[in-house]
């Protein structure tokens, strides 16, 4: 506490040197400069409930703040509905070049877009840096058709992937897609297939206001089938006219979500000869992808028959796609492969380009390719040459575009290639100019010192603002490597790894895989024999090494332990004296945290993706989603891959990769994760359960 109070009083003197705005601090003594950041996490607080007038009241107080901009952005945006045009203005003056500048722009150009001032959003507009939000990006493409019709075949493909990429209701893409439909540059079929994603993410207030565009007169039929799928579909009949169709593929794919088999009943036995070619194609794909996610309570052959009903794989999404592939590769005791080619070739570019379906394509182009051409004898007796087929060629191009120790599935193409996991050579050193930039960087200087009172939302937001988004195209990868050492050296961990990992050609791995707490971790980890590999790859991705880490749901420090978890374990391990306000003390959280994991990991036959995935989820669903007796054993790779919960999917690969690199840093060896995933299926029955009452 003492190095953060010091330094907090140094840092202010030293940002405010570098600010563009020449205002001076607010007192040079440490209890001026405590005083002034109560001030500033009180604001805080009073922008988080609304307290306009403690907002108001406080903000003289903050001038002269290291963070007097982060308070003066609070207190406007509060009021942003009232204020005038001048205020605005006057605060981007003020705080030109900063993020809470750009932050603000974006939050005045959504309003102005609300109230349909084109002028004042088009003066604003071309000043923007971040143009990081879509619907910011729909209202200058409305305002653009609005000046310019002619533009508007232009305009209409940009439009329709920011409305159908938005999973929530917005009003500018919104307005932007109904501006588009009625000057007939965006269609009918793009608002349906716009109701349609949205009701299978469960947003039926983005279904309604989409199909309030072209039938507003069916909006209440959404609302019906929205709330009672089965009840809609059972009181209704007919579906002649275009409109009813696409109502009764709404209720159809709403079905699905619930009750897979009572949806394929409707479909196969009512609905079938009434809906389109395209409806019941969908449909389909909908029913085979919610029968996948139902891994280890329906089989994979369930999924691929409703896939196998669908006559043109052009119908389906990339994430239906996605699901088919997947429910191939656990078709049986082998995938077919076959199948799982079919699915990746029917993607778009931008899912055939993701890393995760090169490499299935690549596995299945070699499962599938012909065997080498026989060896030729040459006129002058050296080794004959083998001849390769076109598929395995292909394959290891695919193989060799990605492979790297970059992630999850970079690190087994790399395996695929013959070749381990290694530590690569650490980057040139930097410069002394190069670290005195960032170091003199005022935005990282304001993320820090924001991090390091306790605003760590704020300073993360305005770090990723400096180091991506305040020039064109973000740092180059030596200011970044700069910047993430500037994090790296004050121990805010999280930045210097996320900041490290978006450095493309280059690998600081020191950098991207810091090890803090190293001699706690190792001892607790030889203790009770645990991998500490393994614990630093799963902290990894937990909290970043974030001390004061809280989740949305209350898990806590390092290692994100849930305190009803962290009772248990403690009461398990025989930790006495135990209350959960330890969990923000790192010893005690990596106690309780490597206890409950490696219970896990006895529960689940030493298993390490599978104690991730329960680390994550909660063991009964890895207990499931591992299969019955008597079903499949598979390639682990191919267990991650059907995970039913993307975050839980994602987790276990970045555990799991964290895992390998952090391996080849302590053992100086090349490792395998391969080795380290081996192979996932059911319980052996006759084994009794470690641990029935694992939470």
């Amino acid at each position: 506490m003492l190095y953060k109070f010091v330094f907090s009083v140094i840092f202010s003197a030293m940002l405010w040197a570098a600010l563009p705005v020449p205002v001076p601090a607010q007192t040079s003594s440490s209890g001026g400069a405590a005083a002034g950041d109560s001030v500033i996490l009180e604001m805080q607080r009073a922008f988080k409930h609304g307290d306009k007038a403690t907002l108001t009241q406080l903000l003289p107080q903050a001038r002269g703040h290291a963070l007097e901009a982060w308070a003066a952005y609070w207190e406007l945006k509060a009021r942003l509905d009232d204020a005038s045009a001048q205020e605005v203005q006057d605060f981007l003056a003020r705080y030109v070049g900063t993020y809470q500048e750009d932050r603000l722009r974006n939050d005045w150009l959504l309003l102005l877009g609300q109230r349909g001032d084109w002028a004042a959003f088009d003066a604003e507009y071309p000043k923007y840096r971040m143009n990081d939000d879509r619907e910011v990006r729909c209202y200058a493409l409305l305002a653009e058709h609005l000046k310019n019709p002619a533009q508007d075949d232009l305009l209409a493909d940009e439009v329709r992937k920011n409305w159908l990429a938005q999973r929530d209701s917005d009003n500018g893409c919104t307005t932007a897609a109904g501006q588009l439909v009625g000057a007939k540059t965006l269609t009918p079929q793009d608002v349906w297939h716009k109701a349609r994603l949205a009701l299978d993410a469960n947003r039926p207030r983005a279904a309604r206001d989409a199909v309030q565009i072209i039938a507003p007169q069916a909006v209440g039929m959404v609302t019906e089938l929205s709330s009672s799928p089965g009840k809609f579909l059972a009181d209704k009949h007919l579906a002649l006219r275009k409109v009813r169709k696409e109502i009764i593929t709404l209720a159809l794919i709403k079905l699905a979500g619930s009750d897979v088999q009572g949806a394929a009943f409707q479909l196969e036995r009512k609905w079938a000869l009434q809906l389109s070619r395209e409806e019941r194609n969908w449909v389909w794909g909908v029913l085979g992808k919610q029968a996948a996610t139902r891994m280890g309570t329906l089989p994979a052959r369930d999924a691929l028959q409703y896939f196998a009903r669908v006559s043109d794989d052009t119908d389906l999404t990339d994430d239906m796609l996605a699901w088919k592939a997947r429910a191939a590769l656990r078709a049986g005791t082998q995938p077919n492969w076959q199948q799982v080619l079919a699915a990746i070739q029917a993607m778009s570019e931008a899912g055939r380009n993701d890393p995760t379906w090169i490499y299935w394509k690549a596995r299945a182009l070699l499962a599938t390719a012909p065997p080498d051409a026989a060896p030729m004898a040459t006129a002058s007796g050296v080794a004959p040459a083998l001849h390769m087929a076109p598929q395995r060629t292909e394959a290891l191009a695919l193989l060799q575009s990605i492979a790297s120790v970059r992630g999850f599935y970079e690190q087994l193409a790399l395996e695929e290639l013959g070749q381990k996991i290694t530590v690569p050579p650490r980057p040139a050193p930097l410069s002394n100019e190069e670290k005195e930039a960032a170091r003199l960087n005022p935005g990282l200087n304001r993320a820090a010192y924001a991090i390091l009172i306790g605003l760590h939302s704020e300073g993360v937001r305005e770090w990723n603002y400096s180091t991506n988004l305040h020039q064109r195209g973000g740092m180059g990868e030596r200011a970044l490597l700069a910047a993430a050492q500037f994090a790296c050296d004050r121990e805010i961990w999280d930045r210097c790894i996320n900041t490290s990992e978006r450095t493309r050609d280059v690998f600081d791995f020191e950098q991207r895989f810091p090890m803090p707490f190293r001699e706690t971790v190792v001892k607790r980890c030889q203790a009770i024999n645990l991998d500490p590999a393994y614990v630093y790859g799963l902290i990894r991705q937990e909290s970043r090494f974030v001390m004061d880490a809280h989740s949305g749901v209350g898990a806590s420090g390092l290692m994100q332990v849930m305190p009803a978890t962290a009772r248990w374990t403690a009461r398990k391990i025989g930790l006495q004296g135990f209350n959960a306000d330890q969990l923000g003390e790192h010893g005690t959280n990596i106690t309780i945290g490597t206890a409950y994991l490696k219970l896990a990991l006895d529960d689940l036959d030493d298993s390490l993706p599978l104690a991730a995935a329960a680390y994550n989820a909660g063991p009964g669903r890895p207990r499931v989603w591992r299969g019955q007796s008597g079903g499949p054993v598979l390639d682990a790779a191919i267990w991650v891959e059907n995970v039913p919960f993307a975050e839980t999917r994602n987790y276990v690969k970045k555990v799991l990769s964290n895992t390998t690199n952090y391996a080849a840093i302590l053992t100086g060896q090349p490792q395998s994760l391969k080795a380290r995933l081996g192979m996932v299926g059911p319980r052996d029955a006759s084994l009794p359960e470690p641990n029935k009452d694992l939470p």
